[in-house]
């Protein structure tokens, strides 16, 4: 897929570099067809990884895809540049007459706190409220995922006895919906997290619809009815070493955690690790974007009301 990104985004290079389409601005201008506009509300606190992670992840169909970064207005950023969110991202306060095709709400590293202490909660509720009629499908990603189960459902998360930190095997549970169309009956996802929202009050949510869970890891994936709000609690766009990094940072910072699960060969943290999600990732993504936005949307956004 070509995806549509300013011309010097720090990431563009990175895709250049991996052989990924990804078209400038300029390019784009002379074409004609109608790209969808895929809106990405970026909660991360380094953006950049982040943008790489879902920017990879949306390049495999044949769909132009025009990306939006959005920023929360109420929160300043401490771990991105201010002049990196400056050039790159929108508030939501610009954005907010706009409509998209897609919504994607990333995680965030506010899990352990209850949702309503979270200081832009409020504004994220409105968010996710305005997605309802300004947005076709919109795509939660792991705290993202339990703060849409919490809002529009009222499914509260509970805290683990131990970080959920690894790579887990989950098993296809409805295999007549196209999100999973194409997958193996047992796939791996990896998971960083300390919370979880539990799978007997998902399955019990008559709204929603369960598409993969693992014996370990819980729920992995579920949706609404109509497709218009999906729910993923692992990070299928994490790179081969994004764990690595995470479990590097905490062992330096003095924190309590053990060795990725299922990560590195023989769990022995200094081999290169096994990527063992990445065909499954592109394939969940691309069934999103071609069932549940390109499929579905309006040929004229304005008519999504």
């Amino acid at each position: 897929m070509p995806i549509k990104v300013q011309s010097d985004l720090p990431a563009r290079e990175i895709l250049d570099h991996e052989n990924i389409f990804v078209m400038d601005e300029y390019r784009a201008m002379k074409q004609d067809i109608r790209p969808l506009q895929i809106c990405i509300l970026n909660l991360m606190p380094v953006k950049t990884d982040t943008e790489l992670h879902l920017l990879r992840s949306l390049s495999n169909t044949p769909i132009q895809v025009d990306v939006t970064f959005m920023k929360i207005g109420s929160h300043v950023s401490t771990h991105t540049s201010a002049s990196h969110l400056n050039k790159f991202y929108e508030t939501f306060e610009n954005l907010k007459d706009n409509n998209y095709d897609g919504l994607i709400i990333t995680g965030a590293p506010v899990e352990q706190m209850p949702f309503e202490e979270v200081d832009y909660w409020p504004e994220l509720c409105e968010i996710m409220e305005w997605s309802k009629t300004h947005v076709q499908s919109t795509y939660h990603i792991c705290w993202g995922a339990q703060a849409g189960l919490y809002y529009h459902f009222g499914l509260d998360k509970v805290q683990l006895p131990e970080k959920l930190f690894g790579v887990y095997k989950h098993k296809v549970l409805n295999r007549k919906e196209p999100l999973v169309r194409g997958f193996d009956d047992i796939f791996c996802i990896p998971h960083s997290r300390h919370t979880t929202t539990p799978s007997e009050s998902i399955h019990n949510c008559e709204e929603l619809v369960v598409m993969a869970e693992s014996d370990i890891a819980g729920v992995m994936m579920c949706m609404t009815k109509d497709g218009r709000q999906i729910f993923v609690m692992g990070h299928p766009e994490y790179d081969r070493l994004t764990l690595h990094n995470e479990y590097i940072r905490d062992v330096n910072k003095g924190l309590p955690i053990h060795v990725p699960e299922n990560y590195y060969p023989d769990d022995d943290p200094t081999q290169r690790p096994i990527l063992s999600w990445r065909a499954h990732c592109n394939n969940l993504y691309t069934n999103w974007l071609n069932y549940y936005v390109y499929q579905t949307t309006p040929f004229d956004l304005r008519d999504m009301r």
